[in-house]
């Protein structure tokens, strides 16, 4: 019997200024089960600069950070080089005039999911080096949805949860 090979999924948070939303992506990332969170940019950490818990992102998490494996990067660009290095396919999660509909996402063996700020989303330059943007359609007047909202979203229909 041959085994199937488990799929694995990292998350990239870039530049995620509420700490509520950080606090709340690790614990949907705990939910579909993903691998580890890299935290980039100035997105907040579980613990803070001066070693100590973050308690209003634990709030949030409900304890998902002390589980699921997190590390912070400098680099956005550098880290994404890596990891398609190493065989990810990466998938921003951004409106974009290049993007298709997140329900046509192809899934790899290994993947990597992209989420940046809420104002201005993710740069150019980070796209270009995505093998996908990925959006969710509006309906609405509003354009956009909450970050962690999207995220949650996109990664259960993505990852067929």
């Amino acid at each position: 019997m041959v085994e199937k090979k488990k799929k694995e999924s990292v998350l990239i948070l870039e530049n995620i200024r509420s700490v509520e939303n950080v606090g709340a992506m690790f614990r949907t990332a705990d939910a579909a089960g993903l691998n580890k969170i890299y935290l980039t940019g100035y997105t907040a950490a579980p613990i803070d600069r001066f070693g100590r818990k973050r308690n209003d992102l634990a709030k949030a998490s409900l304890g998902a950070e002390e589980f699921v494996l997190w590390e912070k990067k400098k680099s956005l660009v550098s880290l994404i080089v890596k990891l398609k290095k190493e065989g990810y396919q990466v998938v921003a999660i951004e409106q974009s005039e290049n993007s298709i509909d997140y329900k046509k996402i192809k899934l790899r063996t290994r993947n990597a999911f992209i989420v940046g700020t809420e104002v201005s989303g993710l740069p150019k330059k980070v796209l270009k080096k995505c093998d996908w943007v990925a959006e969710i359609p509006m309906r609405g007047k509003k354009e956009s949805l909450n970050v962690s909202v999207a995220l949650g979203i996109a990664l259960f229909r993505i990852l067929k949860i």
